[in-house]
């Protein structure tokens, strides 16, 4: 009896964990699809102007008078000297993307790529500041090529890692001319992984068939419900394989330099040991280098976004929400059963 309230416990959170990732799916589809039917909006914001009001800031706070009024002075005597003689500057486009496991940033992404390049030279340089530890292949995949269109068009390309760039996020990183890291960032990642819980076996002990019909020799390979073979999962195991020598392939293209044998285990490391495995070029915060830019270049934050309504907002909240929950309950159904 004991157990067979502990099996319909577990067909219950069974039920209740596909019931709610079936409703997250279905909710983010439906507002992916409203998103992609209206227009976003495209922000340019002067970063030099931002660090101009924060040092005005600083200097109306701490300075006396005296020294405000010789400040305002010196500022009116260099605008007027930058106006007679005018200096051009090179521009630095800084771009952001901060990655979920759908790579979903890669929508506004691929327009603020276009909106750079109608307007970047050779002489100009492009920023990312890249946040991800990865997700779905051909999600990274699209978001790569976004940033693969910056290298084509030879525009310097700077990728900034402050938190973390693996797996999927290193992939677009790695495509970087030059890829700075902060002290703790972690990178690398460099392999594929995929699991799924198989329930077989304690349906079968039940007397409950499961059938799996296909047409396609490895149509499916593994199965949730239905038995897995040897001959799926060594399918699927060359798959994965596959997919790995994909990415280190795409790796080596970009990174040349790096041994593929000793990263590409699908190990990561922090930004100084990245450094000496050479993943990244130097050891730099995206403040830190922005600030150093903004001194000899005009800098540019560019941004696409999707407005979105009130029903919108609720509706995106409330997936998130779910898809979290859903995500705490799947890890305890693969844990087995609830006490």
């Amino acid at each position: 009896m004991d157990f067979l309230l502990d099996y319909a416990g577990f067909l219950l959170r069974a039920i209740t964990v596909l019931a709610v990732l079936l409703v997250v799916l279905i909710t983010l589809a439906a507002l992916k699809g409203r998103q992609q039917s209206k227009e976003g909006e495209l922000e340019v914001r002067s970063i030099n102007q931002r660090l101009e009001g924060i040092l005005e800031g600083m200097q109306a706070a701490v300075l006396d008078k005296a020294a405000l009024k010789k400040q305002a002075r010196q500022r009116k005597q260099q605008e007027k000297q930058d106006k007679k003689n005018p200096v051009s500057k090179p521009r630095v486009f800084v771009l952001d993307f901060n990655g979920d496991i759908r790579a979903s940033a890669t929508e506004s992404l691929r327009h603020e790529v276009t909106a750079v390049l109608s307007l970047a030279s050779k002489d100009d340089e492009v920023v990312v500041r890249l946040e991800s530890g990865g997700g779905m292949v051909h999600s990274y995949g699209l978001a790569a090529s976004q940033l693969a269109r910056i290298r084509d068009a030879q525009i310097p390309l700077t990728i900034c890692v402050d938190k973390v760039a693996a797996s999927g996020g290193y992939m677009m990183a790695c495509i970087g001319n030059k890829i700075l890291s902060a002290p703790f960032a972690v990178l690398g990642s460099i392999g594929v992984v995929a699991q799924m819980p198989n329930i077989h076996r304690l349906l079968k002990k039940n007397d409950i068939d499961v059938e799996v019909l296909t047409a396609g020799e490895y149509k499916r390979t593994l199965t949730f419900l239905g038995e897995n073979t040897e001959q799926g999962k060594n399918k699927f195991l060359e798959d994965l394989q596959t997919t790995h020598e994909l990415f280190k392939g795409f790796v080596a293209r970009y990174r040349s330099q790096l041994d593929m044998s000793s990263v590409a285990t699908g190990e990561v490391w922090l930004g100084t040991d990245a450094l000496a495995k050479q993943l990244v070029d130097e050891i730099c915060t995206s403040d830190q280098y922005l600030v150093q830019r903004a001194q000899e270049a005009k800098v540019f934050h560019v941004s696409y976004t999707f407005k979105k309504n009130l029903q919108e907002r609720i509706g995106l909240a409330a997936a998130s929400a779910a898809e979290s929950t859903a995500a705490r309950l799947w890890q305890r159904l693969q844990q087995g059963f609830w006490h």
